[in-house]
């Protein structure tokens, strides 16, 4: 099977139902583990990147958070929140598509403080300096939680 072709696909029946131009192909062994296209039109939920809800029924079906052997195919070089998912999964390999520049001059994501030339400048920003607001309370028994957990998980 052509998984490049695959991923394309997949987009390509999003955009003719009315969702996104986003989809993921997660391979294992030559064989597709999960696929899915970017879910949020559909269903109202920011987080639902086509890399998101394949990484979830992948490692659902494979029965852990690791997705090590797999080639992951995505349309699009990664979002910043997609890109974290992927790393935190590791596979072996991502292979994408298009750049934001490929398809900048037919896509935009504008989102109040999301634009996609300046996010990785605004990620690597200290949490002071950023332009989401944020701020800092700190809390000791917050960090009990983490205790708690080395404890339980220590053994």
């Amino acid at each position: 099977m052509d998984f490049v072709q695959r991923t394309i696909d997949i987009a390509r029946q999003n955009v003719a139902e009315g969702g996104r131009p986003f989809a993921t192909v997660i391979v294992k062994d030559g064989k597709i583990l999960a696929e899915s296209p970017n879910k949020v039109v559909q269903t109202g939920d920011p987080t639902a990147h086509a890399e998101i809800l394949a990484i979830r029924e992948a490692c659902t079906r494979a029965g852990t958070e690791h997705l090590t052997g797999t080639t992951i195919y995505v349309l699009a070089h990664p979002c910043p929140m997609c890109l974290g998912s992927l790393y935190y999964c590791s596979p072996d390999e991502v292979v994408f598509l298009t750049t934001r520049e490929d398809y900048a001059p037919y896509y935009v994501d504008d989102r109040k403080y999301f634009e996609l030339a300046t996010f990785y400048d605004e990620f690597a920003k200290s949490w002071q300096d950023r332009r989401l607001p944020m701020r800092y309370q700190p809390r000791e028994d917050a960090v009990d939680v983490y205790r708690s957990w080395q404890e339980v998980n220590s053994a």
